[in-house]
Parts: C-alpha cells; structure tokens; sequence
C-alpha cells in the first residue's frame, strides 16, 4: 500500500469499537470509475443539489441520493425538484458488502446487522473547497447496521466522536482518497462530521473531473420496498 505524506505505512485501524478504517481500500482504477459515476449520477432530473436545513441554512456540502432521498430529517421517493430518486446502483451494493466484509471478517456476528447486509440507499456528498459538515448521527435509518463511508478526492479532517454528545471525547481521523471506514454496532450511531478538507491534496489523476472531495455513504435504510 501507498505511504502516506510522511512515510508511514498507512495500516488498519480501529479507531472506536465497531469503527473500522481501511486505508486505500479502493486503488486507483476504482476510484476513478467511481468519480465517473458520481459525475452521472449528479446530473438532473434528481440530481446534486443543496439542502436547506429545518433552520432555515444552507450546508455548505452539495449532494444527491440514491435509492432514497435523504431530506432533514427522514426519507422519501422523491427529490427535491420533484423528480423520482435515481435508483440504488448495484456497485455501491457489491462494493458496500464487502467492505463490511473486510472491515469485520471473523468479527461480523457481533456488529449488529453485518451479517446479511442488505444496502439499499447511498449518499454522495460534495465537498468544494471550505465545505465542511457539522457533527450529526445518522439516526433517520429504521434498523442499526453499519454506514459504509467511501472518501475520493482532496483528504479531510473527519471527526469521529462519541454516542451521547457532540462534545469530547472525539477522535479526529486525517482522511485519503480511496479509504473506507465502516462505522456500526457501538459506533453506529456516534457523532461524526467533517471538520476541514484539504484542498489541493487529490491525485492529479482526477482533474479536471473532480475538484474538491467527495464521499459515499452506503446504508441499509429498514423502509422495505
């Protein structure tokens, strides 16, 4: 695997319990197949857009949904210009199962809903440059198996905290292009946000198709059909 800026080697780790980091899970192929289709699915009817939240803001992250669309706070079948949501795309449901695979191995009977995951809904998040997200928990699902997060792009700052608060104690995770991080069973619904990316950090090898970073987040939603 690739070093990271100061030559370390970059290994697994497990930064919380049930939080998993895999770094340079995808390599460089993967990757850019993946910005391809993000690049698809981002164009209109049901397409990237800004959401304002319940008070009245505009997050700074631009996004679009896959299989559900996400709205503060809940799911519908139905964007925001009215469109039908484009449907869950079945690579982020190949690539989602086996990156809870890897994240868990011999380990997955005890994280609640790894085995058997069943991936219906994704979300891809755009960060321009200054973008950031404020910690939040990803409670609008209907059952508690894991979030699968794919990082592509500029690195960020990504803070994971704890399940209570948004207060300390946190742990803050330095981000790459091509990392996968798994977060369930005790972690499944810890605080986490973005703090920072850090512009200019992408492989030169995505321009001019990706300027900033961008994040997948795969979950299994418990709506049913």
């Amino acid at each position: 695997m690739p070093g990271d800026r100061s030559g370390r080697a970059r290994v697994p780790t497990e930064p919380a319990p049930g939080a998993v980091l895999l770094p340079d899970w995808l390599d460089r192929a993967a990757q850019r197949r993946l910005v391809a289709a993000c690049r698809e699915w981002a164009l209109p009817p049901a397409g990237l857009h800004s959401v304002r939240m319940p008070t009245g803001g505009l997050m700074s992250v631009r996004m679009v949904s896959l299989g559900w669309h996400w709205y503060p706070y809940g799911y519908a079948r139905v964007a925001e210009d009215g469109a039908p949501v484009k449907p869950f795309p079945p690579l982020l449901g190949e690539l989602a199962r086996r990156a809870v695979a890897d994240a868990y191995g011999e380990h997955a009977g005890g994280i609640a809903g790894a085995v058997g995951y069943e991936p219906d809904t994704a979300i891809v998040n755009h960060y321009p440059h200054g973008a950031k997200m404020g910690l939040h928990q990803d409670r609008d699902e209907r059952v508690d198996a894991p979030v699968v997060s794919l990082s592509l792009g500029d690195d960020c700052v990504f803070r994971l905290g704890n399940t209570e608060t948004r207060t300390r104690p946190w742990t803050d995770l330095e981000l790459h292009s091509g990392d996968l991080l798994v977060f369930g069973g005790p972690s499944r619904f810890a605080y986490h946000g973005v703090v920072r990316t850090l512009p200019g950090t992408a492989d030169r090898a995505f321009e001019p198709e990706l300027e900033g970073r961008l994040n997948i987040t795969v979950r299994q939603s418990g709506l049913g059909a």
